[in-house]
């Protein structure tokens, strides 16, 4: 029978009576600033990534791509002083099962410097349609609120990668099939952001957080206006290669007359 071993991080950061102080450093003071680098990040990567290209006619990979993109914008836009830093794709540890299985894996998660043990996690899940949340649901019934996600967290949070601008249709199947009431936040009310709060299921002999929070982040990928700047700005382009293709070729210099 396969137990489990200790890993590093468990060797280097062991379990003591001070642990849970620690992780108390994820208040809702710094859980608003994690998710204003969230957000930020994703303004960076719309005016990078999303604004010239239509995520619609994108199938392949659609998910991580964006994740893995996003994780350097959101770094972008911290200060370095944080007490914390941005990871796209660590591992959840403290939950694992014994080997061989694999231990959970977060698609970005702010870790605490002082112990990395200690992770603030965000779950990504790609919906297509207002109606397409059964995927997005599971992580948070599955994981979040089982305590396999986020167990020394009181909150955490979901991104939703929408191709709908509809995202009140979104929120309301989202809210009817946890179920959850879905709040908006102050901070954030310009942003398509709600929070739900929950009681976990801690395991037996688990001292984690029951009280949960979860942001629930919906990211538009595919604007309709920025399509339009799009297809103004290939208009654009066709016009001057049409006018290029009018002027005659310049006639190139001897090579006795061009620059050395």
């Amino acid at each position: 029978m396969s137990i489990r071993r200790k890993t590093i991080a468990e060797a280097r950061f062991p379990k003591i009576p001070e642990f849970q102080e620690l992780a108390n450093v994820w208040g809702s003071d710094a859980s608003l600033l994690i998710l204003s680098f969230v957000w930020r990040g994703y303004d960076l990567l719309r005016q990078d990534v999303l604004d010239h290209v239509d995520a619609s006619e994108v199938d392949e990979d659609l998910e991580r791509s964006v994740t893995q993109l996003l994780e350097p914008r959101v770094r972008r836009s911290m200060t370095g002083d944080e007490p914390f830093d941005v990871q796209h794709g660590p591992y959840e540890h403290e939950t694992r099962q014994p080997p061989p299985a694999q231990p959970p894996e977060y698609d970005l998660a702010f870790v605490l410097r002082a112990n990395p043990r200690v992770m603030w996690p965000l779950e990504a899940k790609l919906v297509r349609t207002p109606g397409g949340v059964a995927r997005y649901v599971q992580e948070i019934t599955d994981n979040f609120l089982t305590c396999r996600y986020a167990p020394f967290s009181r909150e955490g949070a979901m991104l939703g990668y929408v191709l709908s601008a509809d995202t009140s249709s979104v929120f309301g199947n989202i809210a009817r099939s946890v179920p959850c009431e879905l709040e908006g936040v102050l901070d954030f009310a310009d942003r398509a952001h709600r929070t739900s709060h929950h009681t976990r299921a801690v395991p037996a002999g688990k001292a984690y957080p029951q009280s949960f929070t979860c942001h629930h982040l919906l990211m538009l990928l595919n604007d309709s206006s920025a399509g339009s700047r799009r297809s103004k700005v290939s208009a654009g382009k066709g016009k001057k290669r049409e006018k290029a293709a009018q002027r005659p070729k310049p006639i190139p210099l001897p090579k006795s007359c061009q620059a050395p």
